[in-house]
């Protein structure tokens, strides 16, 4: 229902929108076969989460990313920028904001949804390194998603094996060590959702 109200609100100020995605790999196929001047993602994707696959996107694409989100804290908002991602529009500022993000984008310039850009500024001042790569931010949003780690070697093509030592390595980096603690970071984290 969000989705199809930012459509609208898109298309009514003449903006044409190429296609939509249910998940994260849905979007960097349909950016693949589209080729969209920019993706607009939300954080909390399945399979993956937005800013992993918008980031995918722009490193494999070079097309720019905008986040829709509801997190305004600084280390999301951070977290996205770091992630190459050019525009980041609150949902609660949607309506106002949307229209005028895709614009800049597409000009070339960033975008950030008003109050957002002191957000940024304290989360730069008081960032810490990301202690997981991008492989291991996505199997622990599998892993929050209630994937095995037979059903996440499939999905990303890698062995049981490799699996398994993705999220040794997760436990290890983050001192957790059970599943339940790595749900819940991820869901600090904005990884996944309830």
């Amino acid at each position: 229902m969000f989705r199809e109200g930012l459509r609208l609100l898109l298309e009514r100020a003449g903006i044409t929108v190429v296609g939509e995605a249910e998940n994260g790999v849905e979007l960097i196929d349909l950016a693949r076969s589209l080729r969209p001047q920019a993706v607009i993602t939300d954080m909390s994707m399945p399979l993956m989460n937005g800013i992993e696959a918008a980031a995918a996107i722009r490193r494999e694409l070079g097309i720019p990313g905008i986040l829709v989100t509801m997190h305004s804290e600084p280390q999301y908002v951070v977290r996205a920028m770091s992630a190459g991602l050019v525009g980041y529009v609150l949902k609660s500022q949607a309506g106002a904001c949307l229209v005028e993000a895709v614009r800049e984008v597409a000009r070339g310039n960033v975008y950030l949804s008003p109050g957002v850009s002191n957000t940024v500024l304290q989360g730069m001042l008081a960032k810490t390194e990301e202690p997981l790569t991008a492989r291991e931010r996505q199997v622990l949003q599998l892993i929050a998603e209630g994937h095995t780690t037979k059903e996440i070697a499939h999905f990303m093509t890698i062995t049981v094996r490799t699996g398994e030592s993705y999220r040794a390595s997760i436990m290890e980096k983050l001192n957790i060590h059970n599943t339940a603690g790595l749900v819940r970071y991820a869901l600090k984290q904005g990884l996944a959702q309830l």
